[in-house]
Parts: structure tokens; sequence; C-alpha cells
């Protein structure tokens, strides 16, 4: 008895999720960092921002990710929103959790970096902008764990550290609004408008 075997291929019709989650996190990265070099005071917009926008709706990215089977996209979106959200709730009840201890939250930023450089390491099979991104994320993260791993012991170094490090996050979220908003107009246009940086294969890999 013959059996035949039929072959279904489910074609993908949904849309890029990426350019939400670059947008949920780079422009929350942008605001807050705009905090940090001096330029406004804390308040409730950063906050707004860091739960609705860095924080849900880069976790609805990744979950759509995830439904792509982008194991990366996944894991980055899902966990820089949970960040913003954990940061979030890290601000609002400092008394219950961390409260004034720096080498909490300089451990806490230290985690945060270690996981962003791994991320890192993946996107140098992605694209250029996404390693602009991930690295400048990188070296954000760090540079805000000295800030406040010094805060107790050299006060002033860690402030204009701080604020230096907050110019370096503008910079990060800045390249994380290019790269949603280049992959937005290419789809649009049907070709390159703003470019991505494509890492090209050498000749003879795969």
């Amino acid at each position: 008895m013959q059996q035949n075997e039929t072959l279904t291929k489910i074609k993908d019709t949904t849309s890029n999720p990426a350019p939400l989650g670059l947008l949920g996190f780079g422009m929350t990265t942008v605001l807050l960092n705009l905090h940090n070099a001096g330029f406004f005071g804390f308040n409730t917009m950063i906050l707004g921002m860091g739960i609705f926008y860095g924080g849900i709706a880069q976790v609805i990215a990744g979950i759509q990710e995830w439904k792509k089977g982008n194991t990366f996209g996944a894991t980055a979106f899902t966990s820089y929103g949970l960040f913003w959200l954990s940061l979030v709730a890290l601000l609002m009840l400092p008394g219950a959790i961390v409260g004034p201890d720096k080498t909490a939250t300089a451990s806490y930023f230290f985690m945060w970096g270690l996981f962003t450089l791994v991320m890192f390491i993946g996107t140098l099979k992605l694209n250029r902008a996404l390693q602009v991104v991930f690295g400048t994320l990188f070296v954000l993260f760090f540079m805000l764990c000295i800030r406040d791993a010094t805060a107790t012991s050299a006060a002033g170094f860690s402030t204009t550290f701080g604020k230096i490090a907050g110019y370096e996050g503008i910079v990060c979220g800045a390249s994380a609004i290019y790269a949603a908003l280049a992959q937005v107009l290419n789809e649009v246009y049907g070709k390159v408008v703003l470019s991505i940086g494509p890492v090209v294969a050498k000749a003879g890999k795969k």
C-alpha cells in the first residue's frame, strides 16, 4: 500500500515587530538619559514611558518575535521590557527593596551590563546598526554601575560621571531609534532608504 506524504508550508504574513521594540527602548532611553545628563529633573514622564513604551511595548514585541521563531529578538525585547518595568519598580518602591543603597543598584546595572555584553556578541552575526545599539548599551550599563558604586566614596566624581553616562545613553537611545525607523522606511519604500549595515558572509562560508 503506497503512502503519500503532503508537505504544507505556512507563510508568515505578520509584520516585523523589531521597530516597535527598538523604538520603545530607544525613546525611553533617550528621555531617561536627558535627565541623567542634567537637562531636566526626574518626573512622572520618565516613569510613564518606562512602564508603557519601554516596558509593555517591548514585552509585546518580544512575544511577537517568539511567534516568529526569533530567539534573539524574543530574548532581547522581553528582557529589556522587563528591565524597564523592574527599574520603575525600584524607583517607585525605594523603601521596599533597594532604597538609597547604591551598592545594590550598582550590582543591578552590572548584571544587566553582563547580559548586554553577551547579546552584543550575538549582534556580530546580524547588522551594524544593532551592533552600535548593543555596544553603546553595554558601555552605558557599566558606566551606571561605576556611577553608583562610587556614589558614597567619591560623590563628586559619581555625579560628574553620571552626567557623562547620560550623554552616552542619549547616543545609545538615538542609535536604537535610527535602527527602528530605518527598518520602517526601508519596508515602506521597498528599498534601502537608511542603511542598517547588514553583515555580509565571507566568501566560502555559509
